[in-house]
C-alpha cells in the first residue's frame, strides 16, 4: 500500500522568532490530534484507489466586500474577485451589507438587494454565510434617526429589525453576529435597561428558531479585554440569552502579534465551552503603522514577515481544539480596509503571503492519497476533517470525514 500524503509534520523553516521549533512541532502534534481522522475504505483487493479532499470542515474563510456585489466594482474586478475568493477560501462573511447602518440609513428606506445578492452567490457556491451582523450598539454605528426616536419608538424599531432579518432571511446564514462588540459599548441597553438585550434574541429567535447567535468583540486575543469578555459571556448566558458561539476579531495587533497572548486567549475562551472563530483577521492589523494610510508603500522584506506571521497565527488556530475557524477582513488591495494585509495586489498579482497560505491549506493541510488494495480489502487512510471524493476503480463517491464522528466508512468493492 503506498500513500502520498500532505507532510504534516514535515520540518517547517520559520525565519522568524515569533515560534521556536520545538513550538511548531507540538503544533503539528495538536493537528494532528484535534484535525485529523480516519477514512475507511473497502473494496476488491487490487482495486486501485485515489483519495482527494475536496474542502475543510474548519472555516477558512473572508469577508465579502459590498462592491463586488452592488455593481459599484469594475466588472472585471468583480469576476477576478468572485474566482479569487472560491480559489482560497470555503467560508465568507458580509463585510457590512448586513449591518443596519449600511441597511437603513434613513428611516423606512431598507437596502436588501446587497445582501440577497451576495446570499444568492454563496448559495450558488456552497459557501457557508455568517450574518455581520444583526444589531450593533456602539454608540458611533446607530444612526442618527435611531438615536432621536423616544424609549418606546426605539425598542419598537429594534423589535422590527430583529424580526424582519430573521423573518425574511430564515435558515439562510449559518450564523450570525447578534450585537456586535458589546463590551466596548451598547446604546440599546444604555437607553432602554440591560433587559433589552434578552428581548432583543427572543424577537430574532421567534421569527427563526435556528438562529444561531453569536458574539463578537475586539481586543481579545491580544488579551487586554479578555477577563471582561469571558465576563460578559457569563452575564449574557446567567441572563438566558442563547450564545451559540463566541467570535473574535483579529484586527488589534500591530505589525506583529503576541503568540503567547493568542494561545492564552484561546485557552482561557475554550474553558466556556463554545465554538471560537477569529471573525475578523488581518495582518499587519489595527495597530500598525498601516492602518488608515493607504499611501505607505509594504517593503519586499515586510511583505515576507507578513506571510511568516500569517502561517504562524493560522497555525495556532488551526491546532486549538475551540477553534472553528478563522475569516480574513479582505485580500484584494481594492477591497479591503487595510490593503497593506491582502493577498493580491491591486493587479491581482500574489503578495508572498498569498503563496504562503495556499500552501498551508491546500497543501499541508490538505490530504491526497493513492494507493492500490491489498487483502482484505480494507486500508484506513488518515485525513483531514472535510469532504473527500474516493474513486476505486470505476467507482467514485463523495463523502464527508467529520470531527464529530473520527471515521467513515465507505464501500466501494
Amino acid at each position: 500500500m503506498r500513500f502520498i500524503l500532505s507532510p504534516l509534520l514535515a520540518v517547517t523553516v520559520l525565519a522568524t522568532a515569533t515560534l521556536l521549533a520545538q513550538d511548531t512541532a507540538a503544533l503539528n502534534e495538536a493537528i494532528r490530534q484535534h484535525r485529523m481522522g480516519t477514512l475507511i475504505i473497502e473494496a476488491k483487493p487490487g482495486t486501485k484507489v485515489q483519495v482527494e479532499q475536496l474542502r475543510h470542515e474548519f472555516w477558512f474563510g473572508c469577508a465579502l466586500a459590498n462592491q463586488a456585489f452592488d455593481g459599484t466594482m469594475d466588472p472585471a474586478d468583480a469576476a477576478r474577485y468572485k474566482a479569487a475568493f472560491l480559489q482560497k477560501f470555503n467560508s465568507a462573511v458580509t463585510e457590512n451589507a448586513l449591518k443596519w447602518l449600511d441597511m437603513e440609513r434613513e428611516r423606512g428606506e431598507v437596502n436588501y438587494a446587497t445582501v440577497d445578492a451576495i446570499l444568492a452567490w454563496c448559495d450558488r457556491s456552497g459557501l457557508p454565510l455568517r450574518g455581520h451582523n444583526i444589531y450593533w450598539g456602539s454608540e458611533h454605528w446607530v444612526q442618527p434617526w435611531l438615536k432621536a426616536l423616544d424609549d418606546t419608538a426605539l425598542r419598537a424599531a429594534l423589535q422590527a429589525r430583529g424580526e424582519d432579518i430573521a423573518r425574511r432571511y430564515k435558515g439562510r446564514f449559518a450564523e450570525y453576529d447578534f450585537n456586535n462588540e458589546m463590551i466596548h459599548g451598547d446604546y440599546y441597553a444604555d437607553r432602554l435597561g440591560a433587559g433589552i438585550t434578552r428581548e432583543m434574541a427572543d424577537w430574532v429567535l421567534a421569527q427563526d428558531s435556528d438562529a444561531k447567535l453569536w458574539v463578537n468583540d475586539y481586543d481579545i486575543l491580544t488579551g487586554r479585554r479578555l477577563a471582561d469578555y469571558v465576563a460578559h459571556i457569563g452575564q449574557l448566558k446567567a441572563a438566558g440569552i442563547p450564545i451559540a458561539g463566541i467570535g473574535v476579531q483579529g484586527h488589534l495587533h500591530g505589525d506583529s502579534f503576541d503568540p503567547a497572548a493568542l494561545q492564552n486567549a484561546l485557552d482561557e475562551l475554550g474553558k466556556l465551552g463554545l465554538p471560537i472563530r477569529v471573525t475578523e483577521f488581518s495582518f499587519p492589523g489595527q495597530r500598525s503603522k498601516f492602518h488608515n494610510r493607504g499611501d505607505i508603500a509594504i517593503t519586499p522584506e515586510e511583505e515576507e514577515a507578513k506571510a511568516r506571521a500569517i502561517v504562524d497565527y493560522y497555525r495556532i488556530c488551526f491546532a486549538h481544539p475551540s477553534v472553528s475557524g478563522i475569516l480574513m477582513w479582505g485580500f484584494w488591495e481594492g477591497a479591503n480596509w487595510i490593503p497593506q494585509s491582502s493577498l493580491y495586489r491591486r493587479d491581482w498579482s500574489p503578495t508572498p503571503a498569498a503563496i504562503a497560505y495556499h500552501n498551508l491549506v491546500y497543501k499541508e493541510w490538505w490530504t491526497r492519497a493513492e494507493l492500490k488494495m491489498e487483502k482484505p480489502g480494507r486500508a484506513e487512510v488518515p485525513a483531514f476533517y472535510g469532504t473527500y471524493r474516493i474513486t476505486a476503480g470505476k467507482k467514485a463517491e463523495t463523502i464527508i470525514l467529520r470531527r464529530t464522528d473520527g471515521t467513515t466508512t465507505i464501500n466501494l468493492r
